[in-house]
């Protein structure tokens, strides 16, 4: 049967399509040409997406989350852009229906963990995923924050940490998210920075409550990390992390090593730059509804810096066989302390590439030429101050 069977997309467990595909060989009333139309119709199927996705799901690898007993996937579903354009912090249109087949393809390609925000959208991220998961949710870990207010159908943005907002917050996405429990509530941002204990005292106690099983923090610096740490264990920090954005490796990264709490970075490909498809174009282009028309990352002169790093990147990605989206991740997920990194979809396909990144590891050697191009690209932003 080896010549027959396709062994580097046929898992030997998947027996009982490899029975099928053995009686219909060993059935003599079957013509030549018979069989070959049988053999090409289940090679087609072994190399379809589905087949794939399933076979990937299988081989994905989860880390612990710090010191929760969550075991998530190494790369997750981020839902910012699914909140759509109409808020400060949108990404432009975004259709719900091709947010919900992105969550589907994500879950089917191994993801176990999906990361919102009631900001996004002011509730509508979170009403995307809500629908997306009915019926699978005991497939999933759930990460959502709070922290970021609004009142009514106003699109001024408030900040609040006070015990009533945050309880009043986790019930709004609960409703939102139709789930009874929320496996990872998050301070979304460290502000008010004076209302911090108050907010994380709250999480605590939604913890012992039921409604929450675990509480993380997002954007907090090394202080404000050990503030929290004193009233109750810090299950995760969420902080951007990427090649254009390195701030935490310096005290924070170290501190969530020593004191075992989980990291999943965010902007792992800095939104869209370092996936080596963002362009000098694109970016002159970006509606007023994007936020990233607003940010020097994305505009003139940075713009051009960032985007010769990542031209000479891609080339160190090519050599490897892989993508520049998947060398960006790899290299996120370098990190000893690094548990995760959270990667978006607005339409379906997007999610397969990213998936498929946890399992790339970088030599010493690609560590070294990524660093060098880096150090370069610092060396030219500081001319231009």
């Amino acid at each position: 049967m080896s010549c027959i069977r396709d062994d580097a997309y046929f898992p030997p467990l998947d027996i009982e399509v490899e029975n099928v595909v053995n009686s219909c060989y060993c059935d003599k009333s079957i013509s030549a040409s018979g069989w070959q139309l049988v053999y090409l119709i289940c090679k087609a199927y072994i190399r379809s997406t589905p087949f794939k996705m399933c076979f990937n799901s299988l081989n994905m690898e989860k880390r612990k989350l710090g010191y929760s007993d969550l075991e998530i996937s190494t790369i997750g579903l981020g839902t910012w852009a699914m909140g759509g354009g109409d808020w400060k912090f949108g990404w432009g249109p975004q259709d719900d229906q091709a947010s919900i087949k992105s969550v589907h393809e994500a879950i089917d390609a191994g993801i176990n963990w999906i990361d919102t925000a009631a900001i996004y959208g002011h509730g509508r991220s979170e009403m995307v995923v809500g629908e997306a998961i009915k019926g699978r949710r005991d497939e999933l870990i759930i990460a959502t924050k709070c922290g970021r207010v609004w009142e009514g159908d106003s699109r001024e943005i408030g900040k609040s940490l006070r015990a009533d907002s945050v309880r009043r917050e986790v019930e709004n996405s609960l409703k939102r998210l139709n789930i009874e429990v929320i496996d990872l509530y998050q301070i979304h941002w460290p502000e008010p920075d004076e209302e911090i204990e108050e907010g994380w005292g709250t999480i605590a106690d939604l913890i012992k409550e039921g409604k929450v099983r675990y509480g993380g923090v997002s954007n907090f610096n090394k202080s404000q990390l050990q503030r929290a740490q004193a009233i109750h264990p810090i299950a995760s920090l969420q902080p951007p992390y990427s090649m254009l954005r390195r701030e935490i490796e310096e005290e924070v990264l170290p501190y969530c090593g020593e004191n075992n709490i989980g990291v999943i970075a965010y902007s792992p490909m800095q939104a869209g730059i370092l996936t080596g498809k963002f362009t000098r174009d694109r970016a002159a282009n970006l509606p007023d509804s994007d936020w990233r028309s607003r940010n020097p990352y994305y505009t003139e002169p940075q713009v051009s810096i960032n985007l010769d790093a990542v031209e000479k990147l891609t080339e160190i990605a090519e050599a490897k066989g892989i993508t520049m989206a998947q060398l960006s991740l790899a290299w996120v997920l370098r990190r000893p302390e690094m548990t995760a990194a959270i990667v978006g979809a607005r339409k379906p396909g997007q999610i397969l590439e990213t998936a498929r990144a946890g399992d790339i590891k970088l030599t010493d050697g690609e560590a070294d030429q990524i660093e060098a191009i880096l150090k370069q690209r610092e060396l030219q932003l500081v001319e231009l101050q």
